[in-house]
Formats: C-alpha cells, sequence, structure tokens
C-alpha cells in the first residue's frame, strides 16, 4: 500500500487529460445512438457487462471478503448509481449531451454538502461555500435560457433538472461510500456494488416501462455500449481509482474538471448542438463553483501566490 501520495507531474495530467476526454464524450455517445437503444437500455448493458469483467477481476485479486460487512452501504450506493444513470438518460432524450456534461459534473457540490454535515473532519470552509454559491447561481443562469413558453424550451429545461438530479444522486454514491464501511473496502468492490445494482435496477426499469424492446442492434448501437462499458465503465474507472491511490486528490480534481469541457465541445461538433449564452455563462459559473469546492487548497495557494507577487 502507498503511503504517500504526490503531487501531480506531467504523467498524471497525461492520464487525467485522456480520462477526461472519455467521459466528455460518455453522454455524446449515448445521445447518438439513443435511435437505436434506449438510453437506460444502454446504461444497463454498460453496467452488466462492466459488472462481469469487474467481477472476474475481484476474483483474481481477492476483495469477497469484505462483503459481509460491506453489503448494506453497496446496495445504497449500488440504488443512487442506477438513480444518477436514470436520470442521465431520461435527461439526454429531452436536453444536449453539451447541457448534461456540464449538470452531471455538479456532483462535487452535492458531495462537500453531504460530507460536511456527515463527516466533522471536512467541514466546508469559506471559498468553498462561496464556491456553492457561484454553482448554484450558475445553475440558475443556464435555466434562464430555457425558461420559454415554447414547448421544445420545457423539454430542455426538464432535462436540465434531471442532469442536476444525476449530479446529486452521484454526489449522494459518493457520500456514502466515504461515510460506510465501502471507504475501507477494495475499490473494485465497491465499483462492483454500483454496477450489479445498477444493472438490476435499469433493467427493471426498462422493462417496466418497455423500453427493454427498443433495441437495434446497429453498429451504431454496439459501439455506444461497447464504449461506454469496457473503456469508460471498466478502464476508466479502475484508471481512476489507481491515480486516486497515487497523487493527491486535490490535484487531480483540478484536471477533471475538463470533462464538461470536452462534453460541451463534443455536443456542439458531432451533434451540432447549439449553445446559447445563458448556458455558456451559467456553465463557466458552475466550473468556477466546483473548482472553488473541489480544489480549494489549490485554489487558495494560487490566491496567496498572486497576491504576494
Amino acid at each position: 500500500m502507498i503511503a504517500t501520495r504526490r503531487s501531480a507531474d506531467g504523467f498524471a495530467l497525461q492520464v487525467m487529460l485522456g480520462l477526461c476526454l472519455v467521459w466528455g464524450v460518455q453522454q455524446v455517445m449515448i445521445k447518438w445512438a439513443a435511435a437505436d437503444i434506449a438510453p437506460v437500455m444502454q446504461a444497463a448493458g454498460r453496467s452488466g457487462m462492466s459488472a462481469l469483467l469487474v467481477g472476474l477481476l475481484i476474483c483474481w485479486k481477492g476483495g469477497w471478503n469484505q462483503v459481509g460487512s460491506t453489503w448494506r452501504g453497496g446496495l445504497l450506493a449500488g440504488s443512487l448509481f442506477a438513480i444518477e444513470f436514470l436520470f442521465i438518460a431520461e435527461g439526454l432524450q429531452l436536453t444536449t449531451a453539451a447541457h448534461m456534461s456540464v449538470f452531471l459534473y455538479t456532483a462535487p457540490i452535492f458531495t462537500a454538502l453531504g460530507v460536511h454535515w456527515l463527516l466533522p473532519s471536512e467541514r466546508l470552509r469559506r471559498l468553498q461555500w462561496l464556491g456553492i454559491l457561484l454553482a448554484f447561481i450558475g445553475i440558475a443562469v443556464a435555466f434562464a435560457g430555457g425558461v420559454s413558453w415554447d414547448s421544445l424550451d420545457q423539454r430542455m429545461l426538464l432535462g436540465d433538472a434531471f442532469g442536476v438530479l444525476a449530479g446529486a444522486a452521484w454526489g449522494a454514491t459518493t457520500v456514502v461510500v466515504r461515510a460506510s464501511r465501502l471507504s475501507e473496502a477494495p475499490a473494485t468492490l465497491t465499483l462492483f456494488y454500483q454496477l450489479i445494482v445498477g444493472f438490476l435496477g435499469l433493467l427493471l426499469i426498462a422493462a417496466l416501462s418497455g423500453q427493454i424492446t427498443h433495441v437495434h442492434l446497429t453498429q451504431v448501437a454496439v459501439a455506444s455500449v461497447l464504449f461506454q462499458g469496457l473503456v469508460v465503465s471498466f478502464f476508466s474507472y479502475l484508471t481512476w481509482f489507481w491515480l486516486l491511490r497515487r497523487y493527491l486528490a486535490s490535484n487531480l480534481a483540478v484536471f477533471s474538471f475538463m470533462t464538461p469541457l470536452f462534453g460541451v465541445t463534443f455536443g456542439v461538433l458531432l451533434l451540432d448542438e447549439p449553445l446559447s449564452v445563458n448556458f455558456v455563462v451559467g456553465a463557466v459559473l458552475v466550473l468556477l463553483g466546483i473548482t472553488f469546492v473541489s480544489a480549494e487548497q489549490w485554489v487558495r495557494r494560487r490566491l496567496r501566490k498572486a497576491l504576494e507577487r
């Protein structure tokens, strides 16, 4: 086990750049294939595929011995994971991939609020509270661009709200992991809980809603599910956990904000999605707020150096 974590170096930056690119294009892939396979079925398929791979990895490396003490937290984390991807799947049918990429990554805001109340050692500082305020102002500004009596705009507003709810579910999942016995469990076991419960929950929702039959195995559909299952849910998540064990989380958090930027860029370039002035201004405020919350120490050091000049 690595006792000390070091500051991010050039290698970490390159890996994070690749991860952010993968995560940023994820929403675009889901929306791209939505005509051939329902987004909720895409989420179920990717989760099932990745759960199988992670389960085999646990069999190889070990970790099943902690199931007895972690299954309650695992079921809760997995349920929240399923809720997150349900909101993503439904939201992408109403709003753009660019909007979803920004609103989904409000998750650190909700994580910070959750751990503030549950973990005394992680109380929010003034700069972080400022970041939360900026983020919520940004959400309000971005939403203002979709407030209209026009039915399409109302649909987009609802999809954007689903994006925020997905971010809240993601943040709540992180809080559960941090505040339960999962915090001491192997990362592979924590990921397996989320994937297997997510797979079963999303498959049930797809069956009850009739979306389970919306599956046409075109090249686009297969490519989307394989990309999400193999590259995103398996390879990229395990790489992220590997980085967290070696580098300071605050340093990596700064780099992770490239993800919504990639998401917006790919949405515009690949799906020809429009961007309103309200959304751009709101997105900047959201990203700035998230930076203050997740990378507070890094921001504080930068501000101190700037003032000393």
